[in-house]
């Protein structure tokens, strides 16, 4: 712009137009808030709010909700220090067998999830992790392919939080248990590339427990007037730390009860 900061020139649409378009694109970018200082939390919300009412315009339909930076660890690398909620479609969804498109992605990374398939509603605030776990119909396994549109995946909470939470793809594997028949503090996952074990963990990593990070999503959504509804899936965080996805990559994540997924890699989309 010509005589003018480029500071002043950001707004809630700007912000939307700037993410949807390097989502689109297939680029990234430097952090939002480098530039644009009001861009806080509340914003940032508001900004993701309105990046996926774009997307169910456009013909997609939300499916449930995700969580990141779950994980002491996962907050420890990115450098911020609180969880975060972000939304799903079924445009996201990777079924059990297809290639991750890479040619559709930016600069993807997997990780291993506890993924949460609700029976009913579960509306904040208040909500405890006891009461969250009533609400979840059956556990699975899964993975989620998570995809910053921030070079580097460099970013400060607003700039992620009004990225969707990186959110692109997911996925679950073929055994779904009731929650009372698995002790998820204690199921353990390990993950392999290409047959070399880089990572294991339980699902404690979870704030102390995924049905904490359930509880966390119902409360979070109702601060901003939404609620969880029975039939989504809720990816409650990743486990152990994001692996980078490469051309020819076979990411395997097994689970001591929840059986095991896998996600290969494939240059161009599915």
């Amino acid at each position: 712009m010509t005589g003018t900061d480029a500071r002043t020139d950001w707004d809630l649409a700007r912000v939307v137009d700037e993410l949807a378009a390097a989502e689109a694109g297939r680029y990234d970018r430097t952090p939002i808030t480098e530039e644009f200082p009001g861009l806080d939390l509340a914003l940032a919300y508001e900004a993701q709010d309105e990046l996926i009412r774009r997307k169910v315009a456009a013909g997609q339909t939300v499916t449930g909700v995700k969580l990141g930076l779950t994980s002491r660890a996962k907050q420890r690398r990115m450098g911020i220090d609180a969880p975060l909620t972000g939304w799903l479609t079924d445009a996201m969804t990777l079924p059990a067998g297809a290639p991750a498109p890479l040619g559709e992605l930016i600069h993807p990374r997997v990780e291993p999830e506890i993924v949460f398939v609700l029976g009913e509603d579960l509306a904040g605030p208040g909500i405890t992790a006891a009461r969250a776990m009533k609400s979840v119909a059956t556990v699975h396994g899964g993975f989620e392919i998570i995809d910053s549109r921030y070079r580097d995946f460099r970013f400060a909470l607003p700039d992620v939080v009004a990225d969707n939470a990186s959110a692109a793809r997911w996925g679950s594997g073929p055994v779904a248990l009731s929650p009372g028949d698995v002790d998820l503090s204690l199921e353990a996952c390990l993950v392999e590339v290409d047959g070399e074990v880089v990572a294991t963990a339980t699902a404690a990593a979870v704030q102390g427990h995924p049905a904490e990070a359930l509880a966390l999503a119902a409360n979070s959504l109702a601060a901003r007037g939404h609620r969880l509804e029975a039939g989504w899936v809720v990816l409650t965080g990743g486990i152990t730390d994001a692996v980078f996805l490469h051309p020819g990559t076979t990411v395997s994540v097994h689970f001591s009860h929840l059986g095991t997924v896998t996600v290969t890699v494939t240059v161009t989309g599915a």
